[in-house]
């Protein structure tokens, strides 16, 4: 058992690494072999909680070093490919995505101590803004010509983007989890909500393959799918 109680960790050692090695890759230039990192990040960030539960390992350097991870693999990472692909000539814009990696690391510390927290989100999780960031970089950056080129190439666009999700992470917009955990009593609403996510997931499948505009389309409109998803249910639950 004393060895079965470092899986865990170790499983977030490795969402580490591939982070780090992503904004080194990242910065070479090669963005689809770092959007490649940042997916193999999530999958090691869904499995250390995983086996976390499975092997009723918890502890408290565990809980820290998944924040740790988290702020690298899905904070600087994006941070640094979303910059890579900024249009603008101007210094303090081309590097205003930064602002990503600061605001990422503030939205998990909040998380770590908000009670509120437990079978949902209170602003963007870090995972699904870093899907939107490597997936746009990586079409943008595989596709020169295509439209997610175009729109990076805005001078404003990147630097917008930025600001917005920037705001989405340490808001109070309640945004539904992608884990479904035991006993959950999602309300109707958030069940509406996860059903449409998952439809949204499974038809861009076909526009990517039918459009041939790449892969990366699919984690961009899955996951900016997820944020219209959660900010009209914000807006139609405050509206009763």
């Amino acid at each position: 058992m004393g060895f079965l109680r470092h899986i865990p960790n170790s499983i977030t050692s490795i969402n580490l690494l591939c982070g780090v090695v992503g904004v080194i890759v990242a910065l070479r230039g090669d963005l689809q072999t770092a959007f490649l990192l940042m997916i193999a990040s999530a999958v090691a960030d869904f499995f250390d909680g995983f086996a976390a539960r499975l092997l009723k390992a918890y502890s408290e350097i565990g809980k820290e070093l998944d924040s740790l991870a988290d702020d690298v693999s899905f904070g600087v990472l994006p941070a640094v490919m979303l910059s890579c692909v900024c249009g603008s000539d101007v210094v303090v814009l081309k590097y205003f995505p930064l602002l990503i990696a600061v605001f990422s690391a503030l939205r998990l510390a909040k998380f770590n101590i908000d009670e509120r927290q437990h079978s949902g989100f209170l602003g963007l999780p870090t995972p699904a803004c870093a899907m939107v960031c490597g997936a746009l970089a990586s079409l943008a950056s595989s596709d020169p010509d295509g439209v997610a080129a175009s729109f990076c190439n805005l001078p404003f666009a990147v630097p917008a983007l930025s600001a917005l999700l920037c705001w989405l992470l340490v808001s109070e917009v309640p945004m539904f989890a992608f884990k479904v955990a035991t006993g959950d009593r999602a309300s109707k609403s958030v069940k509406v909500e996860r059903v449409i996510f998952i439809v949204i997931g499974i038809a861009s499948v076909p526009v990517a393959l039918l459009s041939g505009t790449g892969w990366q389309l699919v984690p961009l409109v899955t996951f900016s799918g997820y944020i219209l998803i959660n900010l009209a249910g914000c807006i139609i639950s405050r509206q009763h």
